[in-house]
């Protein structure tokens, strides 16, 4: 079981942070979707939350029916760093060779303690100056593609090549990932259906972010440096003590952002959301407090948890439970014949999640809520609602408008809403 510490930051995150950090848990990647108006406002807080969170450098793609393979092997890439100033050097005086410190077999006693005499410098400078260090691009930890459906196709098999072999190959090199690497892809609603279906279902989860909820990190007001976007360009550091203005939390300042939620403020496993994201309502006073309100994690915490979800357990009538779920949804009248939404790869997430849930609940065994929580982050965007004409029942002669009035308004969410309502849960 996790320590209380590390229990109490987790219950301190928002549902893209946790969303992530279920993903890093897993080395595996996500998808996130809102409301066309709001895209861009989610790719920022995704940003933000890779920076903030996890302390991670974070690159944008903006995907466009004209996005290349080049582009997207220069835009995942992290711009080198700065060099630093060359150092120059004075040449020293010319030593004297009469002086027994000129040389380098020193003799006992002796007040020269270095090899090298003043002045002197490795062969790696030249001309006074020394040579500075060439840094290769690396690919950066979170990589934050912006309408990744909009991409041709032979771009989203790259990104899923990426997301495979964790290494993407270029005209000049092979460039591998980091150990923390995090794929997100941000899209319109329902814009996963328009994904490559390999690439699609290669994809750990998908969270769909509520516009009314807001973007806490931004409403917050503090931007990190963390990141880059694909131009190569870091943000502005505000980092100074200037910048923040901060004060201790009382009981009647607490139970204020507490009265005031963005979202439902949820503990238990059957939400996402352990808890709520507020923001400042508390009227003439400017407050901000990173580690209260937002709470980093660091790769051994990732560590922690990931080592803590393999160690979960699982009862058999729990895992008989999972399985049936796995099989109404394949079933079921309204998704598309194929089983593409019940994969082998996507009931080997739907396990491992479940257990990955547990550890972030402080648990040490798997339990029937958190395996229906599971099935709603794995499955949504797996789920291809069926063509009224190629519906089970029209085999035994049903009517084709009795079939689209059924069907109509029909999502996935609410398919997996309702195999959950008829599979029984175990006791």
């Amino acid at each position: 079981m996790a320590d209380e510490d590390l229990l109490r930051r987790i219950h301190g995150l928002g549902d893209l942070d946790l969303a992530a950090l279920l993903c890093l848990t897993s080395r595996e990647h996500c998808i996130v979707t809102t409301d066309a108006p709001e895209l861009d406002g989610l790719v920022e807080e995704v940003r933000l939350v890779a920076s903030q969170t996890f302390n991670l450098p974070s690159v944008i793609v903006n995907c466009t029916r004209y996005t290349t393979l080049d582009d997207l092997a220069a835009a995942i890439l992290l711009p080198p760093p700065t060099p630093k100033a060359h150092q120059s050097f004075s040449p020293g005086p010319k030593p004297n060779p009469r002086d027994p410190t000129a040389s380098p077999l020193r003799r006992p006693g002796t007040e020269s303690s270095s090899y090298f005499r003043p002045g002197h410098h490795s062969r790696n400078s030249s001309h006074g100056t020394t040579s500075a260090m060439t840094v290769p691009p690396q690919i950066a930890n979170v990589i934050v593609a912006k309408n990744l459906n909009l991409a041709p196709k032979d771009v989203q098999i790259q990104c899923l090549e990426l997301l495979r072999t964790r290494r993407i190959l270029t005209r000049t090199s092979v460039q591998t990932a980091p150990k923390q690497f995090l794929f997100v892809a941000v899209l319109e609603t329902n814009g996963a259906a328009r994904l490559v279906s390999h690439l699609n279902d290669f994809f750990y989860i998908s969270h769909w972010h509520d516009p009314e909820d807001g973007f806490a990190h931004q409403e917050d007001g503090e931007y990190d440096t963390g990141y880059s976007d694909s131009t190569g360009q870091d943000s502005p550091s505000l980092n100074s003590e200037s910048s923040v203005v901060r004060r201790s939390i009382t009981d009647s300042t607490a139970a204020a952002f507490t009265s005031t939620p963005r979202g439902p403020r949820t503990r238990g496993p059957d939400n996402l959301r352990l808890n709520t994201n507020v923001r400042d309502s508390i009227s003439g006073v400017s407050f901000r407090s990173t580690s209260s309100i937002f709470p980093s994690l660091s790769e051994s915490d990732i560590a922690t948890l990931a080592q803590l979800a393999l160690s979960v357990h699982q009862d058999i009538e729990v895992l008989r439970y999972q399985m049936n779920i796995v099989t109404f949804l394949r079933m079921h009248r309204a998704v598309a014949p194929g089983g593409s939404c019940a994969s082998p790869h996507a009931t080997k997430h739907f396990g491992h999640l479940a257990k990955c849930l547990a550890a972030l609940h402080g648990l040490d065994y798997v339990t029937p809520s958190l395996v229906a929580l599971a099935a709603k982050k794995i499955y949504p965007h797996r789920i291809r609602i069926v063509d009224p004409a190629r519906e089970r029942s029209m085999q035994w002669g049903s009517d084709l408008s009795a079939v689209e009035a059924l069907l109509e308004g029909v999502a996935p969410e609410d398919v997996v809403e309702d195999v959950l309502a008829e599979v029984g849960a175990p006791l």
